[in-house]
C-alpha cells in the first residue's frame, strides 16, 4: 500500500531472480544453527539431537509435499532447482535409456534445462527442441507432433522465468503419457503463483526452489513420483541419502526454511495474488503513459509477478545503467553476464533490436504501490536522457 516516505534505494523489482526471505522463515531457520539449538546432523540416528534434526527435516518434507499434493516420500532434497533439473533430466534419461534415447524440451527453458539437454546430446541422447509461439507457450498439438515411440521424457516449464508465461501442465502431461513418456516440469517460478497439484496435473517429476518463494538460497527439491516406471539414477554419490537419489549431509536450517516458506505459501499465497495483480496493472498503466513500450509478456496465460518490457529507442544495458536506483534485470539472473539479448525473447520471435532494449520487472509479497510509482518515475527520467525526441512518438 502507498506510504508517504521515500522507498529504500534501490527499489527492488527483481523478485524473479530471488525473493527476500520472509522474516517468519528466517525465525524458523535460526532454530537449527547454534550449539544451544537443534544443530545436529539429521543422519545421526544414534542420539536424540540427531533424531530431533531428522524430525525437522521430515516435517519440512511434508510441508513441501502438501503444497503440491504429493506424498512426502516423493520429495528429494537438492541444492536448488538447478540441481533438481539436472537430476530429473540426466538421472531419468540415464536410468531409462533402454526405453528410449529421445528427450523433448523447448528452446526457452531455463538454462538449467537447456544446458543439461545439450550435455545429454553429447552423451548420445537425441533432443527435439520445440519453438514456442509468440506468447511463450507450447501447445499440446505441437508437443504431440514431436513425440515418437522412443521418447522417454518431456521437460517443459510451468512458468517461464523471463516472460511469466504459464504452460498447461495437465494437457501437456496427458500428451506425453499417451506416447509412454514421462513428464517433468521446472516449477521454480510457479510456487505460489499458480496452483500446483502433481496428482491432478499428472506430473511425474517437478523441480522446486526455496529462494523463489521467500525461502533461503541453496536449497530445493525434486518431486519424484512413486511409480515403478519413474526411476532416477543418482548424480551425487556418497552415503545413499534421499533413498539413494542424492547423497550429502542435509542442511537442516535451509530445509526447515524451505518447509516454512512453502507452508506460508499455502496459507497466504492466495492473498498475495490480488496484491500483485494490482501492482502489475498499476505498472502497465504507468508504462503506457510513458509511451514507446512493448510488453513481451503475454496478456493471457501469464503470472502477474513477471513483466518483460521493451523500450523503443533505448538499449537495455544502457537503460539498466541509468536505473542505478532500481534493481531489475535484462533477463534471467543465470544469464546476466551475457551482453547478447535474451535467448528467450529471440526464441519467441521478438526482433533483435527490441530484445536488446528489454528489461524484466518482477514483483512480490513485499512490493508496495509507492515503489511501483517511484520506479515509473525513475524509468521516465532515464528514458528522457536516452531516447531521441522522435523515438517515443
Amino acid at each position: 500500500m502507498p506510504t508517504t516516505s521515500a522507498p529504500p534505494l534501490p527499489v527492488y523489482l527483481d523478485y524473479a531472480a530471488t525473493t527476500p526471505v520472509d522474516e517468519r522463515v528466517a525465525a524458523v531457520m535460526q532454530r537449527y544453527l547454534t550449539v544451544d539449538q537443534l544443530f545436529a546432523n539429521p543422519a545421526s540416528r544414534s542420539h536424540m539431537l540427531g533424531w530431533q534434526a531428522e524430525q525437522a527435516v521430515e516435517q519440512a518434507r511434508r510441508q513441501v509435499a502438501d503444497l503440491i499434493n504429493a506424498d512426502p516420500r516423493e520429495i528429494v532434497w537438492t541444492s536448488g532447482a538447478t540441481e533438481a533439473d539436472n537430476l530429473a533430466l540426466t538421472g531419468f534419461m540415464r536410468a531409462n535409456r533402454e526405453r528410449g534415447m529421445h528427450l523433448v524440451t523447448s528452446t526457452i527453458e531455463h538454462k538449467a534445462v537447456v544446458d543439461t539437454a545439450r550435455a545429454l546430446e553429447s552423451e548420445g541422447f537425441e533432443v527435439t527442441w520445440l519453438t514456442p509461439g509468440p506468447d511463450g507457450r507450447v501447445t499440446p498439438e505441437q508437443l504431440e507432433r514431436a513425440l515418437r515411440d522412443d521418447t522417454t521424457l518431456v521437460s517443459l516449464m510451468a512458468v517461464n522465468n523471463e516472460l511469466g508465461t504459464v504452460n498447461d501442465l495437465k494437457a501437456l502431461a496427458d500428451v506425453a503419457h499417451g506416447f509412454g513418456a514421462a513428464f517433468h516440469t521446472d516449477a521454480a517460478q510457479a510456487v505460489g503463483r499458480i496452483e500446483l497439484d502433481v496428482a491432478a496435473q499428472q506430473v511425474d517429476l517437478m523441480s522446486l526452489s526455496a529462494h523463489k518463494a521467500y525461502g533461503p538460497k541453496g536449497i530445493g527439491a525434486l518431486y519424484v513420483k512413486r511409480h515403478p516406471d519413474i526411476r532416477v539414477e543418482a548424480l551425487i554419490h556418497g552415503g545413499g541419502h534421499e533413498r539413494g537419489m542424492r547423497s550429502g549431509t542435509l542442511p537442516t536450517h535451509q530445509i526447515a526454511g524451505m518447509g516454512e516458506a512453502f507452508a506460508l505459501m499455502g496459507e497466504v499465497g492466495e492473498a498475495d495474488r490480488p496484491h500483485i495483480d494490482a501492482l502489475k496493472a498499476r505498472f502497465l498503466a504507468g508504462l503506457a503513459a510513458i509511451g514507446g513500450v512493448h510488453v513481451n509478456s503475454p496478456a493471457e496465460h501469464g503470472v502477474s509477478s513477471i513483466v518483460n518490457v521493451a523500450f523503443e529507442g533505448a538499449d537495455g544495458e544502457a537503460l539498466l545503467m541509468a536505473l542505478r536506483d532500481l534493481a531489475v534485470s535484462t533477463g534471467s539472473a543465470c544469464n546476466s553476464a551475457s551482453v547478447e539479448p535474451s535467448y528467450v525473447l529471440l526464441g519467441i520471435g521478438v526482433p533483435r533490436a527490441l530484445a536488446h532494449s528489454s528489461l524484466r520487472f518482477s514483483f512480490g509479497r513485499f512490493t508496495t504501490e509507492h515503489e511501483i510509482d517511484h520506479a515509473l518515475g525513475l524509468i521516465r527520467h532515464a528514458l528522457g536522457g536516452l531516447r531521441t525526441p522522435q523515438a517515443s512518438n
